[in-house]
Formats: C-alpha cells, structure tokens, sequence
C-alpha cells in the first residue's frame, strides 16, 4: 500500500512542480505577500495630515503646535489664523485632524484657568479617527503635565498604561503573526482544490480507474504533496517573521507545529472537497475562492469575533482559520501552553477528520 501511495506523492509533486504556474503560486506569492501585507496593514498611524487654526499669539499656544508638529504621528499640512478654508480641508481629505487653539489660550493659562482646545476630527473612518484621537490626547496630556511640574501647581490626574504581551503596542507584532495563518491556509487549500480538477482537465484522471490505488490511498496521496508544502512554506514564514520583522516566539514550537499540522489537515480536507467536486480548474479555483474570503473575514483576522452579530459569531465555529489565529498569536506572543491551546487544537482534527471523511467518499463515489 505505502509504495503505491508513495509513488503517488511523488507523481502530485512532478505535476505540481513541472507547472511553471504552480511553481510561481507556491513560491513567489507568500512571500511577496508577507512582505506587502506586513508593511502595508498596520493599525498604526505615522504622518497623519494636521491642520492648525492658531487664534491666539502667545507663546504658549506655540509650545502646543510644536509638540504636535515634532510628533512623528502628524504632519502638518496647513496653518491658518481664520476659519476660511477649514472645512474644505476635512471634505477634500487633505486633512485628518484640525487642532483649533481660542485667541484667549494663553492668557487663561496664565491666569490658572481652564484653557480649552478643540480637536475636529474626519470621523469618515471611525477607527482612524479614533487612534489619531488618541495621539492628540497623548500630546495635550504630556503639555499639562510639564505646565503643572514647571509652575509648581499639583500635579494633574496622571493616566498610566501598561501593555501586555506588546508593551510597545507594535502592530506588526499582532499582524504578522495572522499573516501566517492567511497565507498558509492560501497556498495549502489552492495546491489541493487543484490537484484532482487539473486531472480531469487533462484527461488523467481516468486512468486512476485501471490502476490497483484504492480510493484510500488516493487520498493519502493527494493530501500529502499539500502538508509537506505547507510545512516547509510555514517554516519559511516563520523564520522571517522572527528574524526579519522582529517578532518574539515565546512559546514552543511544539505547540505552535502542531496547530500548523492540525489546520493543514483540514485546510487539506477542505481543498480535496472542492477538488473532488469540481470537473475543471476554472470551477476549482471559483470554489477555492469562495472559501477563502469568507474564512479571512471571519477569522478575526482584522476585525474581533467579537464585535460580529451573534449569528455570524457560531457560523466562525466552522472555520478553521478562526482556531490558528489564536493558536499562532498565543504562542509568538503569550507563550502559550500546550494545554492552554488544546480548546483550539481538537476542532481544527474534527474539522480535519469531517473533511477528509467527506472527501473520501466523494472520492469512492468518482471512482465507482
């Protein structure tokens, strides 16, 4: 049996890599596709357009606009000492945030009294918004406290935070780690949902009638060109996401390899499914593609579980992307225990035995 099944793997793997196409699709797209979504889907906000409407001369006031322009999160696009010209800046997206300073700013500091600052705010992207938000109250709050130490006035409430897992709240620490997860399940369900529509395509799909490979070994077959793929592709990732962007792997990689084993199967399972299913390469990567985009979406990926409607939240039981994102985050950044992580480890195998099952009589069912 194991010799049959092995010279099956071998035939997948001629197949896969005499393809030019197949070749570039495994190799090439993960890895320029972890370099670009890395650097490019970060939660972190550099150079946001600042406008200043600067109504007062004082000093102070110009204390205030130059902590905001030296901070490395804003630029400023424009300074203006009357309001004309304000609200076309926000409708024509040349700026993010307007930092409004009253004519009496400086004067009412002076005096002890309150001086008021109005940020205006392009709520377009509620999400954008509210980080460039948060930088601003960052900046005022660094002014009041040295305004208060230098006048010798009580100190204001101090707000303390503290990060856990990311201290510095680097955002590609949060990213990458997804990253490996999306692309994994990418390269190793296209590679699968291929394998048995580029057959019959090519009109050799057939020939597995005659030969003496029973429906089981076919499967065995079939799946395992796509879990050595998605090992080595995974390893890969891996190594560059530590040595390249600097992300801790703090747990072990026993755990963080068995998660990778167990979603492969069933990434494996899911693409031998669509394969088996489909006549042609055209409707394989159709199927492959409407999998794939509703899996990223409901993976938490992006946006938390959490904050998705009841509904949805029980149809992302069924995807097994949804269980690797915190089994590949837990253990790079959490250091996760293997028994911490075995709530996620048993329904990517059920997944995976549910799936390969399926597959495995769709098989039967094409054979006989």
């Amino acid at each position: 049996m194991w010799q049959r099944v092995f010279a099956l793997v071998i035939k997948e793997f001629l197949a896969i890599l005499k393809d030019r196409r197949e070749r570039i699709i495994i190799i090439v797209p993960p890895l320029f596709q972890l370099f670009l979504f890395s650097y490019a889907a970060t939660f972190d906000l550099n150079h946001v357009p600042l406008a200043i409407y600067n109504q007062d001369n004082g000093t102070i006031a110009q204390r205030l606009i130059s902590d905001f322009i030296g901070s490395k999160h804003f630029e400023r696009v424009a300074m203006r000492r009357n309001s004309h010209g304000l609200k076309k800046l926000i409708d024509d997206q040349k700026a993010l945030i307007i930092l409004s300073i009253g004519p009496d700013f400086s004067s009412n500091l002076r005096r002890g009294e309150n001086a008021r600052v109005q940020i205006i705010l392009d709520g377009r992207n509620s999400n954008t918004a509210m980080i460039a938000l948060g930088y601003a109250r960052q900046i005022i709050e660094r002014f009041n406290r040295r305004w208060a130490e230098k006048h010798g006035e009580p100190p204001p409430v101090k707000l303390v935070t503290r990060a856990w897992f990311n201290p510095n709240l680097e955002s590609h620490w949060f990213i990458v780690p997804g990253i490996i997860g999306l692309l994994l399940l990418v390269v190793v369900t296209m590679v699968t949902a291929l394998s048995v529509a580029r057959e019959r395509e090519q009109g050799t799909f057939d020939q597995l009638l005659v030969t003496p490979l029973r429906p089981l070994e076919i499967l065995i077959g079939k799946s395992m060109p796509g879990l050595i793929i998605g090992l080595l592709e995974s390893s890969a990732l891996i190594f560059l996401a530590t040595w390249w962007f600097g992300v801790p792997l703090r747990g072990s990689l026993l755990s963080l390899y068995t998660g990778i084993l167990l979603f492969s199967l069933s990434a494996i399972g899911i693409g031998l499914m669509i394969s088996s299913m489909a006549t042609t390469l055209q409707q394989a990567l159709l199927g492959a593609f409407m999998f794939l985009v509703p899996s990223v979406i409901l993976s938490g990926f992006a946006t938390p579980i959490s904050n998705m409607p009841i509904v949805v939240q029980y149809l992302t039981y069924l995807n097994p992307l949804r269980y690797f994102m915190v089994v590949v985050r837990g253990v790079f950044l959490e250091a996760a225990p293997f028994p911490a992580l075995i709530g996620q480890f048993w329904p990517m195998a059920l997944i995976g035995l549910t799936t390969l099952t399926a597959a495995g009589w769709l098989f039967r069912h094409r054979l006989n």
